[in-house]
């Protein structure tokens, strides 16, 4: 009997020395990239030269006027690349 409560003691101080203690918990930082909507001024649509043509203009004005906004265009294009740009 007195093997049988001992064997018992055994068994249950084993039982609890076998029971983990709970870690800690702890703060751990983690950097991840996180997509952020680009803000840049908006360009605006200059008023093209070409736009107030009428089929009774001379050729002389209207090819100026399409020389013209080419190289509206071609500035126009300059700016939303630059603006492009600046969000990358």
């Amino acid at each position: 009997m007195k093997r049988m409560a001992l064997v018992g003691v055994v068994v249950a101080l084993a039982g609890c020395a076998g029971q983990a203690v709970e870690p800690e918990p702890r703060i751990v930082r983690v950097e991840v990239p996180v997509a952020v909507p680009c803000r840049t001024d908006e360009v605006a649509v200059p008023p093209w030269a070409a736009e107030g043509l009428r089929k009774s203009d001379s050729l002389e004005l209207k090819v100026r006027a399409l020389l013209a906004e080419r190289r509206q265009r071609i500035g126009y294009e300059r700016e939303l690349l630059a603006a492009n740009e600046a969000c990358r």
